[in-house]
Parts: structure tokens; C-alpha cells; sequence
């Protein structure tokens, strides 16, 4: 019997999901999306309930290995609403390493990365919890090659700038384009793995 093709998703993730189908707490899944997944689709990289953005859907079990344990990085860019305005001095630690605490109590020097500061981009949508944004804030646009979990949280949070909305926006030229929250875009192999700087050898 021949081998199925796998298959391959962007899903732009909505406040206030988990990044899986099957959950004991009383949250949004995955399955709750009016999309019919084909048998053995999983999450690749996952985002937090809080987080929203791009989230990969395969039926492809390697991709995991191939993008996220792989020796050479693959950049992963978000879109950040913070409190208070961010001086140039906060900025230059957020480019050139952050001491945030990591599992087991200890501390970790945070590799360096691009972060500006940007305007809201037109057309984002709101949110109905939006933060009232007469309040001082700041929008970053930030490209890292690591991830630790909740790091860009705890990077804002070391300095006294709590996230308050964190927006995955693309990993490598894999991007969420205009797609809009909750929705899904299925991607051809090849497509999916060029955008993403995937050496699948």
C-alpha cells in the first residue's frame, strides 16, 4: 500500500487557545476550529493560550526535529505590545542579551537578536480584552533564534515591560501574511519546506 503524502498547515491562532486538541482544563482547541484535520495532525512549536500568530499543523512527524533541534537556527519573528514606551537603552539590552530566570531557579544571558520599535501595523485586529491603548505603550518587532520557554515574556518582564500581547508572525519566510485569526492555509511540501529553510536530507 502506498505511503499518504503528509500534509502541511499555518494556522493563524487566536487568543485564548492552546496549541493542541485533546486538554483535561476547559480551554480553545485545536479542534474547536471548523477545519477537518486529516488523522495524525500536530502542533509544530507551539504557542501559549496567551500567545497568538502562526502555528505549523503537520501530519509530518520529523518536522519537529528538522526545524527546532536542528544545529543550524531558524529565526522566529513576533509582533509585541509592551507597557510604557521603550527607551533606546531597553531596546539595546533586548538586542544584546537580557538575564531572565530559566527552569530550575537559575539564570540565562538571552542570545542576541533584532528587536525595533514599530508602529501598530494597519488592519491588526482587536481584541475584545484589548489593552486600553491610550495607556503609555510601546509596539517591538523581534526576531530571535531561541526559544525558552516564555522567553520573550520574561525578556519584556526583566524589564519592567510586561507583555501584553505577543503575536508570532513568521518563521523564517514562512508567514502568516493576510491570513485572519482562526483560520487555516494548507501548504504545498516543497513550499513548506523552502519557506522554512528546511534541509530535508
Amino acid at each position: 500500500m502506498a505511503q499518504t503524502a503528509h500534509r502541511y498547515f499555518i494556522l493563524n491562532k487566536p487568543y485564548n487557545m492552546v496549541s493542541q486538541f485533546v486538554s483535561p482544563d476547559q480551554v480553545g482547541l485545536l479542534g474547536d476550529i471548523d477545519f477537518n484535520f486529516p488523522e495524525g495532525t500536530h502542533a509544530i512549536g507551539r504557542l501559549d493560550n496567551c500567545s497568538e500568530g502562526l502555528l505549523i499543523l503537520t501530519t509530518n512527524k520529523k518536522v519537529t526535529r528538522l526545524l527546532f533541534e536542528s544545529t543550524i537556527p531558524h529565526k522566529r519573528t513576533y509582533l509585541v505590545q509592551v507597557r510604557y514606551h521603550v527607551t533606546p537603552e531597553s531596546l539595546h539590552l533586548l538586542q544584546t542579551g537580557v538575564s531572565i530566570r530559566i527552569k530550575g531557579g537559575g539564570h540565562y544571558i538571552t542570545a542576541p537578536c533584532e528587536a525595533a520599535i514599530v508602529q501598530k501595523p494597519a488592519g491588526l485586529h482587536n481584541r475584545m480584552d484589548e489593552f486600553n491603548e491610550r495607556l503609555p505603550h510601546t509596539w517591538l518587532l523581534l526576531t530571535l533564534t531561541e526559544g525558552k520557554y516564555h522567553q520573550i515574556r520574561k525578556m519584556t518582564d526583566a524589564l519592567r515591560h510586561r507583555t501584553k500581547r505577543l503575536i508570532r508572525i513568521s518563521i523564517e519566510n514562512l508567514s502568516l501574511g493576510d491570513l485572519p485569526p482562526g483560520c487555516i492555509r494548507e501548504i504545498d511540501e516543497t513550499r513548506f519546506f523552502e519557506q522554512l529553510k528546511i534541509d530535508t536530507w
